[in-house]
């Protein structure tokens, strides 16, 4: 495999030490151990993991967290290892679990997204999202407003968006 190739797949209990790392140096108010252990272990939770391919092996590049219930996906967790951020890993995982989502039935997604984060509100758009309400003071750390984003999974074609590199195809 190629040097710095990305791969998309399940999760490996093996995993966890790096995702809790990269979760710490993501998030103000990062996720514990405890609670990706929980998401682990759910019937309803799926956790994709991006890993790049290195010459000493692969290493975790990101993850998304995301719940699947009854025709809909609730986007919880999204992040990328500080390194490798701006290389389309994020957009990657987003496509690959919104391609898996689609195949597994689901219709609708939603997720929750801090008004100032303008680079993920772009991204999501790119997919689709369009922002539907507000929740305000929803992050707890900051005060900050939750932007409450929606797409139908129905209107797009998700087919082929994860293998998008950067750099390539209709949204680079």
């Amino acid at each position: 495999m190629e040097n710095g190739a990305l791969t998309i797949g399940e999760y490996e209990e093996g995993d966890i030490v790096d995702i809790i790392a990269i979760e710490k140096d993501s998030f103000p108010t990062p996720w514990s151990e405890n609670i990706f252990r929980n998401e682990m272990t759910s019937p309803i939770s799926r956790m994709l993991v991006g890993r790049t391919f290195k010459r000493e092996g692969q290493g975790v590049s990101g993850y998304i967290v995301y719940w699947r219930v009854d025709d809909e996906i609730h986007l919880h967790n999204i992040a990328v290892r500080r390194d490798m951020r701006r290389k389309k890993i994020a957009f990657r995982l987003l496509a690959e679990a919104l391609r898996r989502s689609r195949l597994e039935g689901a219709r609708w997604v939603t997720l929750e997204v801090r008004r100032s984060n303008l680079p993920a509100q772009k991204m999501y758009e790119k997919f689709g999202f369009s922002v539907k309400g507000v929740r305000p003071g929803y992050y707890m750390d900051t005060g900050e407003d939750a932007l409450i984003m929606w797409a139908d999974l129905s209107l797009n074609s998700w087919e082929g968006w994860a293998t998008v590199g950067a750099g390539e195809g209709r949204n680079a």
